[in-house]
């Protein structure tokens, strides 16, 4: 199955059953890695657009955080968070310039510095992921503003248009986990029993929405 990323919004809590929360969310398909120990779990509507959906016949799925996942809260930021060394990232599609006009940018925290670093294809078609520190004044442009991202193996112009999301990355806790708030999860392991289990989560904080 093509990799994909699981979007939804957690919609009820319920007690906790053996240390684990479990919760309802409306989700899209997961990507696999391997598999980890569970501890908390999130129960999802699946809406996957791969034949082989990993939906039960109630049309909600389990899906279990492992016991030392990480938890990650998103919250609503401006170009004005964006500083010299800044550590980010955006998924952006390339121009025939040689730039990246950005989708979103996710300004991590510095316990995440060096998250991923680099330039890669992205899973949307087309488009790419460049993580990397911000260097140089951010230029102002017809287009949006303008940032030198650079990492290890080079550097890229990250062009951000004024309507792009921009979110800030806290470390978060299972506290986040909380009745619809918006979450992603970029990569999940299918256990033989059906159920998928992640070892990081996204979860917006104070209404915001994770891309």
């Amino acid at each position: 199955m093509a990799p994909k990323s699981a979007i939804g919004s957690l919609s009820k809590m319920a007690k906790d059953i053996k240390g684990s929360k479990v919760a309802k969310a409306a989700t899209s398909s997961t990507r696999a890695q391997a598999p980890k120990s569970a501890s908390k779990a999130v129960d999802s509507d699946s809406s996957s657009e791969d034949d082989s959906s990993d939906s039960g016949s109630d049309g909600e799925q389990k899906l279990t955080l492992t016991g030392n996942a990480q938890i990650v809260a998103v919250v609503k930021a401006s170009m004005a968070d964006i500083k010299e060394n800044t550590f980010l990232g955006s998924a952006a599609m390339p121009q025939p310039d040689g730039t990246q006009k950005a989708l979103e940018v996710h300004i991590f925290p510095e316990a995440m510095r060096g998250t991923g670093e680099g330039h890669r294809p992205f899973n949307i078609p087309g488009s790419t992921m460049t993580n990397g520190t911000a260097g140089g004044a951010t230029v102002t442009g017809v287009d949006g503003a303008a940032i030198k991202v650079k990492y290890k193996d080079g550097e890229k112009v990250i062009v951000v248009p004024p309507n792009v999301p921009i979110v800030r990355y806290e470390i978060g806790s299972a506290a986040d986990l909380k009745a619809g708030a918006g979450f992603t999860i970029t990569a999940a392991t299918k256990k033989p029993d059906g159920t998928l289990e992640a070892a990081r989560i996204n979860v917006g904080r104070d209404g915001t929405v994770p891309q």
